[in-house]
């Protein structure tokens, strides 16, 4: 009898069977959606998962970027990458200040790997075995044959400080600027040669100009670490801050007015500008030199490479002031 369950006294009784069956029950619910698919980051068996993951923990592994040497406007450096063999041998063999040594899992061990994992440890190197993936993308794709180091950014000094570091040591100044060169070699050679000459600084303009790079640091034969390299964002005008200064910019060019043997200034507190192999000095850089000088040659050779040219200079100045 209908609506008999309402009167009093009646008994409801519970349906026998699963009350979720049927397409109301078990069949809608496994029919539910699960919601939009995550990003491939966000799927921890996805292989951009992976990279993502690698990504984060080379970066809480890179070193502070280093700060510019001129204080106004400079750009922030990064580090750089030296990756093979043969190529990571030789930078750490000529004390190239590496900040951790990249190994790659499953490298095949050679005396080339057991040299660089020896010296790392020897100078406190830190030593990081990561996977051929993450070696690759550290190296850009790279031949790096599973083995890499990082350089940290060179931290320039400011063009003030040369002189500073000559005046607190009582020594007449002497600091070298470089006007377009651009081999980093060059750069290494002539801040060798500073160090060995008793020079206080090497100069170089922010732009259109070699940096301090793994390539200096080698030819540089470890100088580099001795005497300080500053970055001007205006070589010109911190040529002429030297000059209010008070001490005399002599530029280094094969169509000099003076030849080096016969420099009288060479005692004096002097700033020697080594120009390009190729162009020499700049326009502007020359009119503000108080003196352009050349190394007298035989007339079957046209130039010295910079390199060698500042060296040359450096040791002319050196002998006239023990003199």
């Amino acid at each position: 009898m209908p609506g008999s369950s309402q009167r009093r006294g009646a008994i409801r009784k519970k349906p026998k069977g699963n009350p979720t069956a049927g397409s109301g029950g078990r069949v809608r619910q496994g029919l539910e959606g699960r919601g939009p698919t995550p990003p491939a980051e966000e799927r921890t068996k996805h292989p951009a998962y992976k990279r993502a993951k690698a990504k984060e923990r080379a970066a809480k592994r890179a070193p502070a970027r280093g700060r510019g040497g001129d204080r106004k406007g400079t750009t922030e450096p990064t580090p750089e990458w030296v990756y093979g063999r043969n190529p990571v041998v030789e930078a750490l063999r000529a004390g190239v200040p590496a900040s951790a040594l990249y190994v790659a899992e499953g490298t095949e061990r050679d005396p080339r790997l057991k040299e660089a994992m020896l010296i790392a440890v020897e100078h406190g190197i830190a030593l990081l075995e990561v996977t051929r993936l993450e070696m690759d993308r550290l190296t850009s794709g790279g031949a790096h044959q599973g083995l890499a180091i990082q350089i940290p950014a060179y931290e320039y000094a400011h063009p003030d400080d040369l002189l500073r570091r000559a005046l607190d040591a009582g020594d007449v100044p002497l600091i070298v600027a470089l006007d377009g060169v651009t081999d980093p070699r060059n750069l290494g050679a002539i801040t060798r040669s500073a160090a060995a000459f008793g020079a206080h600084g090497v100069l170089v303009p922010e732009r259109r100009t070699a940096s301090m790079s793994a390539s200096a640091w080698k030819t540089s034969a470890g100088a580099a670490a001795r005497i300080p390299v500053a970055r001007a964002t205006n070589l010109n005008r911190a040529l002429k801050a030297y000059r209010d200064a008070g001490l005399t910019v002599i530029g280094l060019d094969m169509d000099g007015d003076v030849e080096l043997s016969e420099l009288e200034v060479a005692t004096e507190p002097l700033v020697l500008v080594v120009g390009s192999e190729g162009k020499g000095l700049g326009r502007l850089i020359r009119e503000n030199c108080d003196q352009i000088v050349s190394i007298a040659m035989t007339s079957s050779t046209e130039s010295l490479n910079a390199g060698i040219a500042g060296g040359v200079a450096l040791y002319e100045i050196a002998r006239r002031r023990s003199a």
